[in-house]
């Protein structure tokens, strides 16, 4: 049974955050599909591969690795239950048998080899930047590894590169937005900074580390007013507004439209550029 040492995280995830995610999945899969062909290649993925996804929410990037592999098998590890009991139904849904999915920390999951032996690659989609203690996650990931097993994982990069975070700093002034997206925090931007990934990735027994940005536009919304809705209540948007009174949620909201507006396409939708690094290692063997 799996030891959870990241409680911060489990109870966010486990939370109003866990079930926004699982509520909406489809809507956050249209804001990060642009990088799942580029992450799945970089990770070698073949027909009779063994791969783990760390952090894989509601499982679509552990679904998509599971197509790769017919003939062997993903494993979907997470902390949230809301999202991971949506992951197991969408998975069934689709007749995709070849999956499974496990509630845990990836610092501390004890992962079992007796099924099949290590696994031929590990990969992350946006989930690996939240680890209480990241060398000892990623050197419990690369433990669950073969010598010589891939890592492929994408995190986002320079804060200021990427839509959202734009349009959330505009809102400086009538939020306390504060140092929100500054690179090396604890969080979503913990590896922005190339340097620190590659002394996490050595320190956890990684070799071979290669760091190439990777740049894609995903869909916020079906017009300005609905992405702002969307991003406002998502857990940096919900708790900015829960540190605010009514008329500065108001202005937020009509500001934060506004900006949106800027990048409406011909139909109306908001499409938004997200920039990560998309980062691949070794095994030592």
């Amino acid at each position: 049974m799996t030891t959870i040492v990241n409680t911060e995280q489990d109870q966010a995830w486990n939370g109003p955050e866990g079930a926004h995610w699982a509520r909406h999945q489809d809507r956050w899969n249209a804001v990060n599909d642009g990088f799942n062909t580029p992450l799945l290649d970089a990770a070698g993925i073949t027909a009779g591969h063994r791969v783990l996804d760390v952090g894989c929410g509601a499982g679509h990037t552990t679904r998509l690795a599971a197509l790769r592999a017919p003939l062997g098998h993903a494993l979907g590890l997470d902390l949230s239950g809301p999202m991971l009991a949506e992951a197991r139904a969408r998975a069934a849904a689709d007749g995709i048998r070849n999956t499974t999915f496990t509630r845990g920390d990836a610092q501390t999951h004890p992962f079992d080899r007796s099924a099949g032996g290590p696994f031929d690659a590990a990969i992350s989609r946006y989930g690996a930047m939240f680890f209480a203690d990241p060398e000892a996650a990623f050197g419990n990931i690369g433990r669950a590894l073969r010598p010589g097993g891939r890592l492929a994982l994408v995190c986002p990069s320079d804060p200021e590169l990427n839509g959202w975070v734009t349009a959330m700093t505009s809102l400086r002034g009538i939020l306390p937005v504060g140092d929100f997206g500054r690179p090396g925090l604890p969080g979503m931007f913990s590896l922005a900074v190339p340097d620190r990934v590659r002394a996490v990735l050595a320190a956890a027994g990684f070799t071979g580390v290669t760091i190439e940005e990777c740049r894609a536009y995903g869909t916020w919304g079906r017009d300005a007013t609905d992405a702002a809705e969307f991003l406002l209540a998502t857990g940096p948007g919900r708790h900015l507004m829960d540190s605010a009174g009514e008329p500065e949620r108001a202005r937020a909201r009509a500001a934060l439209t506004d900006h949106l507006r800027a990048h409406e396409t011909d139909d109306g939708t908001v499409r938004l550029l997200s920039t990560a690094w998309l980062v691949t290692a070794e095994r030592r063997p």
